[in-house]
């Protein structure tokens, strides 16, 4: 299981099987001209791209005839700035400001349906809100 978080300070693990190091860099593929791009860890985990840890991407192969562009990396990970902070504690209060779950929900008699004959299937239905 991959854990993603893409608020203040991404943890990303490397998308190589059996690798459960943090992710540091992301590869792309450019197929059109037979090109690997390696660089920073994205912002966001993107579905057509590889999160690889530092011995990952140091270790990185391409097919024969194929390119390998390697951006620069950063030296240190990117600290969270004011932006990040800000909106990790709007998030938060906006969490703390709604309703519980209980208290938006209405206590309804259960229905309960037609009770199937023996030997029938019982099949899922859609039924609506009475209110």
């Amino acid at each position: 299981m991959r854990l993603i978080w893409d608020v203040a300070g991404a943890i990303r693990q490397c998308s190589r099987s059996a690798c459960r190091q943090s992710a540091v860099a992301t590869l792309t593929y450019v197929y059109a001209e037979s090109t690997a791009v390696l660089g920073p860890l994205a912002t966001y985990a993107e579905p057509h791209s590889y999160d690889l840890c530092a011995q990952h991407a140091e270790s990185l192969t391409v097919p024969r005839g194929w390119e390998v562009m390697r951006l620069a990396m950063p030296s240190s990970p990117p600290q969270p700035g004011p932006d990040d902070l800000l909106a990790l504690a709007n998030a938060v209060r906006e969490a703390a400001s709604a309703p519980a779950a209980s208290e938006q929900r209405t206590i309804r008699a259960p229905f309960d349906g037609p009770v199937p004959a023996e030997g029938t299937r019982r099949h899922l239905r859609i039924l609506r809100d009475p209110s």
